[in-house]
């Protein structure tokens, strides 16, 4: 946003990137006065695709990086917001901006199977679809807008758990490489009652002492605190490497962990010696 003559570059919480972003933060110096854009910030791998670890070095990846443009609030003192998307989509195209680094969202209207079919395709992240006549409703998530995402999947073994709402509440996993276990991911998300209480069966006669993980604990800190360390390692359970898990995933990241996985399914259909990392 531009007020009084000072642009800010704020984050949905209201925080301030403007110092961790600087050549973003003056590339959107040509935003109009008395104006607020809803955008995102994104790193492009060579290929010009979105690259999620790029941006988490954003520091050596500073070029890489751009500023998406794919709303528009208030232009110039007017506030836009009770206006219908495809209006304020027609005033955000006259947003003239001299920096390659900020870039104006495009538009597609096709099919809801094509669009995720291109998606899939391209191996990009996912969708997000609006409702044309939507208002811009701050802070809300209605059903004017979906995002889809789009995920990749592989299997993997099932190593420990953490205990929780009928009998667990979190699994370990990893792949084989050679005779190792290595550790890749905690996972919580996919799961309801009935998949808990059915994997806790498989697993609770498993149970053995030492960690079959041969790359833990963690010893680096992660960004989001997801390392898997000494500390939080006493409260696991460990099992015998024996059942194996269908995973979804968004992407590997630089430190050979998994990002956004979600448990769906065993799968008794492979030998877990088997498992090993998909490319």
């Amino acid at each position: 946003m531009k007020s009084a003559g000072k642009l800010f570059l704020l984050s949905r919480r209201q925080k301030s990137f403007s110092k961790q972003f600087p050549l973003i933060h003056e590339a959107l110096a040509d935003l109009p006065g008395d104006s607020v854009i809803d955008g995102e910030i994104v790193a492009l791998d060579e290929s010009g695709r979105p690259d999620f670890n790029l941006l988490q070095n954003f520091r050596k990846a500073a070029k890489q990086i751009n500023y998406f443009v794919f709303d528009l609030l208030v232009l110039q003192g007017q506030d836009l917001t009770s206006l219908p998307l495809i209006e304020r989509r027609s005033r955000v195209r006259s947003l003239k901006f001299g920096s390659p680094l900020v870039r104006l969202c495009e538009q597609f209207e096709s099919s809801g199977e094509e669009m995720v079919a291109a998606v899939r395709q391209l191996g990009l992240e996912g969708v997000i679809a609006k409702r044309k006549d939507s208002k811009y409703e701050i802070g809300k998530r209605t059903g004017s807008w979906i995002k889809y995402r789009i995920n990749r999947g592989q299997e993997l073994v099932i190593g420990g758990y953490f205990p929780g709402p009928h009998g667990l509440d979190s699994i370990i996993l990893g792949y084989h490489q050679g005779d190792d276990l290595v550790y890749v991911a905690r996972t919580r998300a996919g799961f309801v009652p009935a998949t808990r209480r059915q994997v806790f069966s498989k697993l609770k006669n498993l149970v053995i002492e030492t960690c079959p993980f041969v790359n833990l604990p963690d010893t680096r800190k992660s960004r989001f605190g997801e390392e898997l360390n000494a500390e939080k390692m006493k409260k696991a359970v460990w099992v015998k490497p024996e059942i194996v898990a269908q995973i979804e995933f968004l992407e590997w990241t630089e430190a050979d962990r998994l990002r956004h996985s979600k448990f769906i399914g065993l799968r008794e259909d492979k030998r877990p010696k088997d498992v090993v990392r998909e490319q």
